[in-house]
């Protein structure tokens, strides 16, 4: 996995993770049949059930589709910051060679007249200046596509966000699960309380539709 994909899947997993300490509120109904069991809490029955978030990123095509984007985002703005970002190196290197062979010029007294210095003075302060607009400049665009790149990874986190929470809030209709949580919070796990793979495989049917 290379670093932008780390990145990438690091925010989505932050967002997605925070999803999963739902709270359900029962309503007596048992009819809920899944992989979930019940734990007896002071003599009472409190149905909970358990999700990975990592599997919900790497198997969920909304949550694929969203890692994708965002990384084909992340990866088109650093090549464009970086593409600017050498020819403004270059330039600035050949304008430091110039101030330079312009020095040594007025030190050998090289120049045929003090017109002609004053004009090759003229220019390189021109040229410091041009120089100092596109350092700006690129400093504004690296602001401006970051932002850009928060809006849409905001916006492909909340759609993501939407999506499982309306899924679980379907899925627990009949009130069954009092809480379910995401599994990285639980020190202490037994085999059978997950329902990762029923949630991935019946959010994916929605998903195609």
């Amino acid at each position: 996995m290379n670093k932008t994909q780390v990145i990438v899947n690091s925010v989505l997993a932050v967002a997605v993770a925070a999803l999963f300490v739902l709270y359900f509120t029962g309503n007596g109904q048992k009819t809920k049949t899944s992989a979930a069991q019940e734990v007896v809490v002071d003599g009472e029955l409190m149905p909970i059930a358990l999700i990975n978030t990592d599997s919900i990123l790497k198997h969920y095509t909304l949550a694929v589709e969203a890692s994708e984007k965002l990384m084909n985002r992340y990866e088109e703005s650093t090549v464009k910051l970086d593409t600017k970002a050498k020819s403004l190196q270059k330039e600035a290197e050949t304008f430091q060679r110039d101030v330079l062979d312009f020095q040594r010029k007025v030190e050998a007294n090289a120049f045929l007249s003090r017109e002609r210095a004053e004009s090759e003075q003229a220019r390189l302060q021109k040229k410091e200046q041009q120089l100092m607009a596109k350092q700006q400049e690129l400093e504004n665009l690296r602001q401006k596509l970051s932002a850009d790149f928060m809006q849409e990874q905001n916006e492909l986190t909340q759609q993501l966000s939407d999506s499982v929470q309306q899924y679980l809030r379907e899925y627990n209709a009949d009130g069954h699960f009092h809480l379910v949580l995401n599994d990285a919070t639980v020190m202490n796990k037994v085999a059978g309380y997950d329902i990762t793979n029923e949630v991935i495989e019946a959010l994916n049917k929605r998903y195609k539709k």
